[in-house]
């Protein structure tokens, strides 16, 4: 993707996410050269991986299939580990109309999936085999809003504004926008999108980035080579 096009997504994400009431949290707006300043105070954003991540899978088509995200917060997998301390994490998403977020799951992320305006969220899911790996003849179970749905194979739940999805690992989903662009919330336990995003087909989770001008904002995918 170029960075130039990039900084067109996030200034459509951020009109976006205000057009339904959402605040970004003040170091959304940093400069480049202002986090490079303030990383000492900010090593917890930076370890945690806080902020803007945009991503085409590596496939270089974002429209067909990508996904805007924005880390608002984010415990660490040590935390997880020990069973104590900031073990959650949250998340907005913009998923638009017909982009396809592809077939994935977690090895230890539970999630919630909340429908927080626009459009609907189409939610294609597929169950597990024993090891975990996707089944394209099983099916399983989720929660949506606290009451438990089982799905075949494939099968499409929609949720509408408002509505939520329970994740389990080993949930196999893919989803999209139905109708237009939806913003969605993601609650979860401790997120680490380097190791625990599993993908049935071999793509990649971050884009290849060609710097053709400056970047508004720095992206996840930026912090080790410009913060360290």
């Amino acid at each position: 993707m170029k960075r130039s096009q990039i900084n067109t997504i996030l200034a459509q994400a951020d009109d976006m996410m205000r057009s339904f009431g959402v605040a970004l949290p003040p170091f959304a707006y940093w400069a480049p050269d202002e986090f490079v300043a303030r990383a000492p105070q900010a090593r917890h954003l930076i370890d945690a991986r806080c902020g803007w991540d945009i991503t085409d899978y590596g496939a270089g088509d974002f429209d067909t299939m990508g996904l805007f995200l924005f880390t608002l917060r984010n415990g660490l997998l040590g935390d997880l580990q020990q069973g104590g301390g900031m073990c959650y994490a949250e998340k907005l998403l913009i998923s638009r109309r017909d982009q396809l977020s592809p077939m994935h799951t977690h090895v230890v992320k539970a999630e919630d999936i909340i429908n927080r305006g626009g459009a609907d969220l189409v939610m294609e899911l597929y169950g597990s085999d024993d090891q975990g790996n996707f089944a394209e003849d099983r099916g399983g179970q989720v929660m949506c809003d606290g009451i438990v749905r089982r799905f075949q194979p494939g099968e499409k739940l929609v949720l509408g504004v408002g509505e939520s999805m329970t994740l389990r690992p080993g949930d196999w989903h893919a989803f999209w926008g139905e109708g237009g662009d939806v913003l969605i919330g993601e609650v979860s336990t401790v997120n680490d999108d380097e190791t625990d995003n599993v993908f049935r087909d071999p793509i990649g989770r971050f884009a290849a980035i060609e710097e053709d001008v400056e970047p508004k904002h720095l992206l996840v995918s930026d912090y080790a080579t410009r913060l360290g």
